[in-house]
Formats: structure tokens, C-alpha cells, sequence
């Protein structure tokens, strides 16, 4: 296999050796500083010293003259990602498709192997062919699937290259990347750009989906399954997918959540659980029922202890019903059920128990904040967060562009939407698309919050922390009425609590929640205004600016308090002369985004997230 000279001091040695190569050789030692003028011009080619190279040359060494082993200078080349020297011995009429090696690979398989994508596309662009195959029968795209080189892969894909080309064995680049990959790429990328799952190799009669299970790679698993691959495929052996998972369903390593796609797409699951509308319905609609039951067994006049067993036998049938309706890959959907449910209950206690005696002032109030709640409510749930979208000739060009570029990686491409990052952006993974501008995926509406939605978002929340100031206002007015006028020469604050909670229980259950919900809704919306207002900073930028190199030389986004709030309301006061804020869709260089940045170089112009 495959061993690369270790790596040295030398000029122009300017990437990681990899650790296999197709031939064994003595490993060299390690330098603290090496001499490479004594270097033979193999050496010299394997070390990045181009200037020894050059010198070699020019004194008449021939740049397509193989080594004993077969392998020419190009290969050592490219397998060291040593690019100089790959361009300049093109330059000097080196063949980009020599065969070489035990394996009679040309240049550029020993670059695809390696995973060195900017090595691949000089050769690529100097007429190599990644169609050629080495004595495995191997091409390109198959050494990229099978090492996981997702780049390589989708550069080949967007080039033209099929994503279903067969091997010797009839083996496609998805049935080796579910074999051999245990990652969510390029399995993903190799579906989304056109791979077939249905294909099966000639020595087996295998689909990927068989490999998948074979290899026990539950990523890959749960990426075909959920990509319509067939479970009732049989192989030489009359094996299908589904009798080969048989044994496996419910299994650890397999996980709950492939165990349920599985039950589902195999007909398997209960009669009950098949429907996903009605699991989705199950879900949404419990916690309004065990909203109602709580209060209900609070308010009724029953001893003690049968309220205890009746919040016992509440727990065991949530619990029942969780086993048997409930499905996991839904469970996100919860918090805003859980938020829907509370505010229905609000109003109707309003409508029939504190509206009979809250002030006018209060239901003035309710009625005037009720519709900008709901209304920035809608928009932060149903409206586009800031979605990045692209059509697949789009994608295609993008890859191109950035991985000739130098700008492919996943800072800057996402391999699951296939599109370009701008900054500030992130890929939602309960989404499972990218947003702009992303701050964070709240759970209580169920969306992304990002930048379309983002202002609509801070609506909300001030809407829904005046809502909650006038439900325990007029809960107060309630206990004032109802429970408290016969505590008029008893003014402990206990007594208070006592008699409203034994006066009035589901009063007290829907002000008790009225008031978690005004602490959790006081310090989040506290919080965004901080972010907004003093750091200039999204929520997903303050947890992980160590990750994005922008960051690294101060913030880029904070101009001061005013001119931040400027930009997030999408305005600009002239009196700053600065720029109104950007399209974040759109924004890929810091530098055209906002003034005074510090300086940053050509590659960090890129690395945004």
C-alpha cells in the first residue's frame, strides 16, 4: 500500500504527506532542517524541494523517465500534493496519464486517493483523464467514494463524470461509499446528485443498501432507507435488505431511529403507527389534553391522595400513549405544541373566569397585543427564515467555482443543501437546510430563526411577555374578587398564596405557567437584545466564535450600539455615513459587507460559516 517519505524542511514543502502510498518504501527520517541540494531528483520531488527539481531538469533530467518501481516524478507529485512541482513538470511535458505502480494508476489516481483536491484539478485542467482505470479496476470516482473524499467526489460529479459508473464488479461509487464510509459524506452527496440505489454489483447481486448493512453503518443505513432504497431487493443468496436487519431491528448500534424507518417503510410497524399524519396529530395534540387533565385533577374536590393516583395513572397512560403514537424522528414538534397548548387554555380562562372582572384597561390591552402576537407569531413560524436555495445546474457551478477556487470546504460549501455559504450563515440539522444569517432553530415555533424572520422573532417575544404581565394582572384581580375578601385582617403573604391556589386551582395552574412562560420569554428576549445591541453578535456566533476565523481579530459586525440596531432593522443613518445592512443571502466577503473590518487575507475571505 501506500507510505510517503516523511515530511521535511525543504523549500516549497507546503502540505501534509499522507500516510499510504501504492508502494512500501523506507521511511526517511525526520529533519529538524535538511540539505537538499544532494537530493536525486525522486527525492527532491517527493520533499517539495522545486528548486532542485529545477535544477535537475535543466541539467537535462527527462520529467517522464520512471523510477525502478515504474513510477514517474508526476506521481510522486501528486500523491504529495506537492503542486509547484506538479505544474511546473506539466510545464516541462510530463504525461498526466502515466501508468505506474503495482497498481497501473496514473498521477491523478494517486491524488484521489490522498484526497489532494488541488493536485486532482491541476491535472484535471492539464487534460488528465479521471475516467482510466488502475489494475482494480478502480476509477477515480470509485478511490474517491471508497476514502471518502466527498470534494473529489462531487468536483467529478459537477465535471460530468456518472455518479453510477461500475467498477470491475459492477460496483457503483455509492455501493463503496456505504461499505467503506462511515460518515454522513459522500453517501448523501452521491443520492442528492443522481446516484442509484437500485443498482447491484455482478459478483453478489448486492445493492448499496446490502453493503450498508453488511458494513454496519447505520449512517448509511438511515441515509438510504430515507432515500427511498428498497428493503425487498434480494441478492445471489436470496437475502434482502430487511432479512439481513431482521436480527438488527431495535438493536444498539442500529439505533431508534433507523429501527422506526425501517418498521415504516417495511410495513412492520402497528397498524396504528403507521400514518405518520397520525403519529404528527398524536403528538400535537397531547399536550393540550394533559394541559386540561393537570388542571382539571387540581381543581376537583377530591382527597389528596386520589389526586396522587390520579397524576399517577395521567403519567402511565402519557407514557403508554408515547410507546405506542409517539415517533422520535417527530418529537421537535413537542415544545410548540406544548407552547400552542398553554396559550389556548390562557384565552378560554380568560374568556370564562378573569375577563368577568379584569379592568377595562386589561382587556384593552389583551385585545391591542393579541394581534401583533399573532401575527409576528405567523411569521416567525410559517415565514422563510432566509432558506439558500439553488437549482442543480447552480450547485453544479458552485462546486466548480469553489473548488477551483480554493474555497471548497465545508466552511464555505454545505455538502447537504449543495450551495455556497455566505457569512453568517449555518445549516440547520432539524431543518436540515441552510439559513442566513442564522441566530438559532427555536423549538417553540418550530422554525429557524435567521435573517427574514429574525425582527419578527424579537415581535413575538415582546408580544408575548405583555401577554403574559396582563394574564397575572388580572389573575390578581380574580383572587382580589373571588378568594381574597375575607382575608382583610390577615395580610401574610402566605395566606394570599394558600387561599388563591385552594380557592381557584386552575386559576393558580394557568398563572403558575403564565409565569414560567414571562421568566423564560423576559430572559430570552433579554438576552437577543444584548446579542443585537451591545455584541452585534447572532446567538449561534456567540457559542461558536472560536470556530469562524472572522472572529478572530474582534468582531466585524459591532459598530455600536446604535448603528447595530441599525443594521438589524435593515437601515442605515446617514449621519454614520456606513453602509445599510447587507443582503445575507448574497454576502460572501466580509470586506464588501461592513467598513473597518480588520485586514484579512484571501483564504479568510472565505472561511465563513
Amino acid at each position: 500500500m501506500y507510505a510517503l517519505p516523511l515530511r521535511s524542511s525543504c523549500p516549497g514543502d507546503d502540505s501534509n504527506n499522507a500516510e499510504e502510498t501504492p508502494r512500501r518504501r523506507t521511511e526517511l527520517p525526520r529533519p529538524v532542517t535538511q540539505d537538499c541540494s544532494n537530493f536525486d531528483i525522486v527525492k527532491a520531488t517527493q520533499y517539495g524541494a522545486l528548486e532542485r527539481v529545477t535544477e535537475l531538469v535543466e541539467a537535462g533530467a527527462n520529467v517522464n523517465q520512471p523510477d525502478a518501481e515504474t513510477v514517474t516524478l508526476l506521481h510522486w507529485a501528486a500523491i504529495n500534493n506537492r503542486k509547484e512541482i506538479v505544474k511546473y513538470l506539466i510545464a516541462k511535458g510530463a504525461n498526466v496519464n502515466a501508468i505506474g505502480g503495482e497498481l497501473a494508476s496514473t498521477p491523478i489516481h494517486w491524488a484521489t486517493r490522498q484526497g489532494h483536491l488541488p493536485t486532482f484539478i491541476i491535472l484535471m485542467k492539464a487534460g488528465a483523464d479521471p475516467t482510466l482505470r488502475d489494475s482494480e479496476g478502480y476509477a477515480c470516482i470509485h478511490l474517491a467514494a471508497q476514502f471518502g473524499h466527498t470534494r473529489i467526489v462531487a468536483y467529478l460529479i459537477a465535471k460530468g463524470v456518472n455518479p453510477n459508473d461500475l467498477d470491475r464488479s459492477a460496483m457503483t461509487p455509492l455501493m463503496w461509499s456505504a461499505y467503506k464510509v462511515n460518515s454522513l459524506d459522500p453517501t448523501r452527496l452521491l443520492l442528492v446528485l443522481g446516484a442509484n440505489h437500485s443498482l447491484t454489483d455482478i459478483i453478489h447481486c448486492n445493492t448499496a443498501l446490502h453493503w450498508a448493512i453488511i458494513a454496519r453503518n447505520n449512517t448509511a443505513i438511515y441515509t438510504l432507507v430515507h432515500h427511498g432504497a428498497s428493503l425487498d431487493v434480494p441478492n445471489f443468496q436470496d437475502e434482502t435488505p430487511m432479512t439481513l436487519l431482521g436480527p438488527h431491528i431495535g438493536a444498539a448500534w442500529l439505533g431508534p431511529k433507523i429501527s422506526q424507518e425501517i418498521k415504516e417503510k417495511s410495513g412492520r410497524s402497528r397498524a396504528w403507527c403507521r400514518d405518520k399524519r397520525i403519529r404528527w396529530y398524536c403528538m400535537i395534540s397531547t399536550p393540550f389534553i394533559v394541559f386540561y387533565l393537570i388542571g382539571m385533577i387540581f381543581q376537583c374536590n377530591l382527597d389528596y391522595l386520589i389526586k396522587l393516583g390520579a397524576f399517577l395513572i395521567l403519567y402511565i397512560a402519557v407514557y403508554v400513549a408515547k410507546s405506542l403514537f409517539f415517533d422520535e424522528r417527530l418529537f421537535h414538534i413537542l415544545p410548540m405544541s406544548l407552547y400552542l397548548s398553554t396559550k389556548m387554555w390562557i384565552y378560554i380562562t380568560w374568556i370564562f373566569w378573569l375577563g368577568v372582572h379584569a379592568a377595562w384597561y386589561l382587556w384593552l390591552l389583551l385585545a391591542g397585543g393579541s394581534v401583533p402576537l399573532w401575527l409576528c407569531f405567523l411569521q416567525s413560524w410559517r415565514g422563510d427564515p432566509g432558506i439558500i436555495a439553488a437549482t442543480h445546474e447552480d450547485k453544479l457551478n458552485t462546486i466548480i467555482e469553489l473548488a477551483e477556487g480554493g474555497g471548497f470546504e465545508t466552511q464555505w460549501f454545505c455538502t447537504s443543501c449543495l450551495v455556497r455559504r455566505p457569512i453568517r450563515s449555518k445549516h440547520c440539522s432539524t431543518c436540515d437546510r441552510c439559513v442566513a444569517r442564522f441566530d438559532h432553530h427555536c423549538p417553540w415555533i418550530n422554525n429557524c430563526i435567521g435573517a427574514h424572520n429574525h425582527k419578527y422573532f424579537l415581535g413575538f417575544l415582546m408580544s408575548l411577555l405583555g401577554l403574559c404581565i396582563v394574564i397575572l394582572l388580572a389573575s390578581v384581580q380574580y383572587w382580589q374578587f373571588e378568594c381574597w375578601s375575607n382575608l382583610a385582617n390577615n395580610h401574610q403573604a402566605d395566606n394570599y398564596f394558600i387561599t388563591a391556589a385552594t380557592c381557584d386551582a386552575w386559576v393558580m395552574w394557568i398563572a403558575a405557567n403564565t409565569g414560567l412562560h414571562a421568566l423564560w420569554v423576559g430572559a430570552l428576549l433579554a438576552c437577543q437584545l444584548y446579542q443585537i445591541m451591545v455584541l452585534g453578535m447572532t446567538t449561534n456566533e456567540r457559542m461558536n466564535a472560536g470556530r469562524y476565523e472572522h472572529f478572530k481579530h474582534g468582531n466585524p459586525f459591532h459598530r455600536g450600539a446604535l448603528q447595530n440596531i441599525a443594521d438589524f432593522c435593515n437601515i442605515s443613518f446617514c449621519s454614520l455615513k456606513s453602509k445599510p445592512s447587507s443582503d445575507w443571502l448574497k454576502s460572501f466577503d466580509i470586506e464588501e459587507t461592513v467598513e473597518g473590518l480588520p485586514l484579512l487575507n484571501a483564504k479568510d475571505n472565505f472561511q465563513y460559516v
